[in-house]
């Protein structure tokens, strides 16, 4: 329906979604209930950088506060969202970023796929989080044992081939793993690292929107990789 509709502006993509949303939840919602205070806004990247760093180490402390994450949250939210930070993480389940993080309902602008790998499509997706909500930081959030990663190298090893889909995958991540391989230390951590710096690189140089936001100090972009051991993430590139 979009085609017909040429002169469709971006914040409708969301008005329908939201108008949804408040009627089915309007029954549910007390009429006494008061919406849950937000934190303070985040105005910069340095900001929306430390918040996420603060909520990284309420989480592996197990002080995590689980803030605005209830229905009325979400009753809050269904007019609108503001999330102050983007990111670019792995689909592993074991790597959730409102988790991670401690963060709640409307945050995080989430983008998930195996490998991290930022295509066409994630790329734009990142580009309208940008230009919609104004998002002050994107986080690219690898991890360790990475199985995407894992894949890639066993395929190198092997000369042999992913089944299915999964080889887009490989062949997405080869061109960045095999050349650490031979570098000292671990092959796998190797390959996760140069993956997550690569992934950084890719979005300012294939997003004019982005190195431009860049440039002007309105948006940071960071490479981040978490331990699935002790649930710390730290900065990598």
């Amino acid at each position: 329906m979009i085609v017909a509709r040429p002169h469709l502006s971006r914040r409708s993509l969301l008005t329908a979604g939201g108008a949804a949303a408040v009627a089915l939840g309007a029954s549910a919602a007390s009429p006494s209930a008061a919406a849950a205070p937000a934190d303070n806004p985040v105005d910069t990247p340095t900001e929306a950088l430390r918040r996420l760093q603060a909520g990284n180490r309420r989480f592996t402390s197990g002080h995590g506060r689980h803030p605005h994450q209830g229905l009325t949250d979400l009753h809050r939210l269904a007019a609108g969202q503001h999330p102050f930070a983007i990111t670019v993480g792995c689909a592993d389940s074991r790597v959730a970023p409102e988790v991670l993080f401690d963060q709640g309902l409307g945050d995080l602008f989430d983008n998930r796929v195996a490998g991290n790998i930022v295509d066409d499509l994630l790329l734009g997706s990142v580009e309208f989080a940008m230009e919609e909500f104004g998002s002050l930081l994107i986080v690219v959030l690898g991890h360790e044992r990475c199985g995407a990663i894992t894949a890639t190298i066993d395929a190198i090893h092997t000369g042999g081939t992913a089944p299915g889909h999964i080889g887009t995958i490989v062949d997405a991540l080869r061109p960045i793993v095999e050349p650490v391989l031979d570098q000292p230390g671990d092959p796998l951590e190797n390959g996760v690292r140069a993956n997550i710096a690569a992934q950084v690189r890719a979005l300012s140089a294939r997003s004019t929107i982005i190195a431009e936001k860049v440039h002007e100090g309105a948006l940071r972009v960071v490479g981040a990789r978490y331990d699935l051991d002790n649930g710390r993430v730290e900065l990598v590139a």
